[in-house]
C-alpha cells in the first residue's frame, strides 16, 4: 500500500474539508436517514462559516489524510472548551473520523486515530473521548478494538431524528 501522509490543515484547505466532510458523512449516513435530514444537517454542519469557526478556533485542529496528494479522509478533534460535551481541560474530544468509503479497510482510521493520540500524548491529556451512533457498528467495533469504554449517552440530532450516541473514553494515564 502507498504511503498515507496525516497533515494538519487550516483555512487555505477550507473548500476541500468542506467537500471531503460533505461525501464521508454522506457516504456513512445517507443509506439510513432521510433524505431531507442529511440535507439539513449538510447544510448546517459543513456551511464555508461553520467550518470557518471551527478552523480558526485554536481549541480545534483538523487534520487530512492523503493519498499520493489526494485527500482520502480526515480528523477533527477539540481540546477544552471547543469540545461539544465534557470540556474538560484534561480530555481531547475526537469530534470527527471520517474515510472515503473506496478507501475503507485500508488502516486509513487507524492512522488518523493514531494521530490523536499523539495529539493527546504531546498534550499530556488523561483521555480522549468521543461520541458515536450507536447504529454505527463499524465504527463502534473500531473503537472498542482501540481500547474504548462506553460510559454514558447523548442525543444527536439529524434533523429532526433525535439518534443515540454513546459516549466512550480511553484513559491516557
Amino acid at each position: 500500500m502507498e504511503t498515507i501522509v496525516i497533515k494538519k490543515i487550516g483555512l487555505s484547505e477550507l473548500e476541500k474539508l468542506q467537500k471531503i466532510g460533505k461525501q464521508t458523512f454522506s457516504e456513512t449516513f445517507a443509506a439510513i436517514n432521510s433524505e431531507e435530514n442529511m440535507k439539513q444537517y449538510l447544510t448546517e454542519k459543513f456551511s464555508l462559516e461553520k467550518l470557518t469557526d471551527e478552523l480558526t478556533n485554536s481549541n480545534s485542529e483538523f487534520y487530512f489524510a492523503l493519498l499520493e496528494e489526494k485527500i482520502v479522509g480526515y480528523l477533527k478533534v477539540n481540546f477544552a472548551a471547543a469540545q461539544t460535551e465534557l470540556k474538560d481541560k484534561n480530555a481531547l474530544e475526537i469530534e470527527r473520523i471520517y474515510v472515503l468509503k473506496e478507501h475503507k479497510g485500508n488502516k486509513i482510521g487507524q492512522l488518523l486515530y493514531e494521530k490523536a493520540l499523539q495529539v493527546a500524548q504531546k498534550s499530556s491529556l488523561k483521555y480522549i473521548w468521543l461520541g458515536v451512533w450507536e447504529e454505527n457498528h463499524g465504527a463502534l467495533h473500531f473503537y472498542k478494538k482501540n481500547g474504548f469504554i462506553a460510559f454514558d449517552k447523548h442525543i444527536f440530532r439529524l434533523g429532526d431524528d433525535e439518534q443515540t450516541d454513546l459516549l466512550m473514553k480511553l484513559m491516557l494515564k
